[in-house]
């Protein structure tokens, strides 16, 4: 049987690939967006978990929208509009699928910053949107690029992650988020806001959402992964009661509902006391774990480099002279280090400009240290071949 077009078009993940590679134990992997396991906060899961016994209404069918205590804790818990809902999907990525397939035609516009997530991408893909990019700066997209694109493009849709981007780490500034909001509604474009890595600020001062600033033009993806578990699966979509309905209908024939126990775990884990606490620590590791690393970047690379500062989130963006970034990713991997090349993060790789994703949250300090004396080894080699400068 012959698979469909729309998937015959999707190349296979790099990042899958690499992962599996990475497994291995002799690697140290700075490639994916693994949390720590450590920080999983399973203590504070645990009275839920054990309390999982004496609910049987929770290992029923449920609401496809969700477990009804947890959407109404979370409507207080994310200062909802009243005109706005939430609901619950098998992680968020699932809520981007339902967006694309509730929302996409074939041959519709959608704009992403480039570099951009690599996972929407994909989902974006297999809608067979027309993805349209724009590029970043330190503040977030380029604003007259955006503007340019939203008048000439008309897009439907303008997918973002505003706070600590994946892959850059970029956070928008609040002029930024004030202005791109602004075009949102101009234009008439819907603002798609990612925010997976929001709750990981170690520095700076927090910034309100996009979506703030034009609420009734955005849907936001939440997640618990990094926070909590990836294994919980449980991401929440919100916006206005419109857009979230056709999202409903569509996960109701995609999986009728996700798990409701995994719900109520996740709701007791946030009515814990100990919660904000249980961030609090997850801050601090990781802001120790991404000093380390910028110090050894720092120190090891060699010229040309320039990395890029974060002020949380879970990645460190660097960019090389010119050189074959997957051609080193696989020298690397031979050598004991795992990482990830521009070129996967944008639609179009032949526009990527050399330069690596560092992942710093899952590796511990003096795993770090020597990977990045790995990286630099293995890059000064690169360079130093003719060929690599013509790549």
């Amino acid at each position: 049987m012959e698979i469909a077009t729309a998937l015959q078009q999707t190349p296979s993940s790099y990042i899958r690939e690499i992962l599996a590679a990475a497994s291995d134990k002799n690697v140290i992997s700075l490639a994916g967006g693994l949390p720590d396991e450590k920080t999983f906060p399973i203590a504070l899961m645990k009275p839920t978990l054990e309390s999982l016994c004496d609910m049987p209404e929770v290992f029923q069918y449920g609401a496809t929208a969700g477990y009804g205590p947890l959407l109404e804790f979370l409507n207080g818990y994310f200062e909802l509009p009243e005109t706005h809902i939430a609901m619950a999907c098998t992680g968020s990525q699932q809520g981007l699928d339902l967006i694309a397939r509730a929302y996409v035609n074939p041959g519709d516009k959608v704009v992403m910053e480039a570099p951009s997530y690599l996972g929407a991408m994909q989902v974006f893909g297999l809608v067979q949107a027309e993805i349209v990019t724009v590029p970043q700066n330190a503040h977030g997209p380029d604003l007259v690029a955006l503007e340019t694109c939203f008048a000439e493009q008309a897009p439907k849709m303008f997918y973002a992650v505003p706070d600590f981007h994946n892959p850059t780490g970029v956070c928008w500034s609040l002029e930024t988020r004030k202005q791109v909001a602004a075009l949102c509604e101009k234009y008439h474009v819907a603002l798609i806001e990612d925010a997976p890595y929001r709750e990981l600020r170690f520095s700076g001062e927090a910034l309100p959402l996009v979506s703030d600033f034009c609420p009734q033009h955005s849907i936001v993806l939440r997640s618990f992964s990094k926070i909590a578990s990836p294994g919980l699966r449980v991401g929440i979509v919100t916006g206005k009661r419109s857009y979230l309905e056709p999202l409903i209908k569509i996960k109701q024939g995609a999986d009728l509902h996700s798990s409701v126990p995994m719900q109520a775990v996740l709701l007791g884990l946030l009515q814990h006391e100990d919660f904000d606490a249980h961030i609090d620590t997850i801050r601090a590791l990781y802001k120790t774990r991404y000093e380390k690393m910028f110090n050894a970047l720092t120190t090891y690379l060699p010229k040309g480099c320039d990395i890029n500062p974060v002020e949380g989130g879970m990645f460190v963006w660097v960019t090389l002279p010119q050189c074959d970034t997957f051609a080193l990713a696989k020298s690397l991997l031979s050598n004991g280090v795992a990482v990830v090349p521009s070129p996967v993060f944008y639609p179009q790789h032949q526009l990527a400009s050399s330069a690596l994703r560092l992942n710093f949250t899952n590796a511990t300090p003096d795993e770090l240290e020597e990977a990045v004396k790995r990286l630099s080894k293995g890059l000064s080699e690169q360079l130093a071949q003719p060929e690599a400068m013509q790549a």
